[in-house]
């Protein structure tokens, strides 16, 4: 799937929650579920969010690690959405 196409697909709550679990990684998806919630969010308008933050706020270097694990990537737009989803969601608290 393009990257366009995915980040598309987070404006429609169906199609983001497809996409989100579409990464194959449920703790993140989990994350994501919860923290959008905490957010009083739809998930997808929240994943959205994550990626229109990190877009304006990674560095040139966060940048090119990013575009080359996508070029060795079978799914760039996959990685893309996986990798800025680990980065810019909180880290979830520690529960004791």
């Amino acid at each position: 799937m393009l990257l366009g196409d995915i980040i598309a697909r987070l404006k429609d709550d169906a199609a983001a929650g497809e996409a989100l679990f579409a990464l194959g990684d449920l703790p993140l998806t989990a994350r994501v579920l919860a923290a959008a919630q905490d957010a009083d969010m739809r998930p997808g308008e929240f994943a959205s969010q994550l990626v229109d933050r990190f877009v304006r706020e990674a560095s040139d270097e966060d940048w090119l690690k990013l575009i080359g694990r996508m070029t060795r990537a079978d799914d760039p737009g996959r990685m893309f959405l996986r990798h800025v989803l680990a980065v810019m969601l909180p880290r979830p608290s520690a529960e004791h």
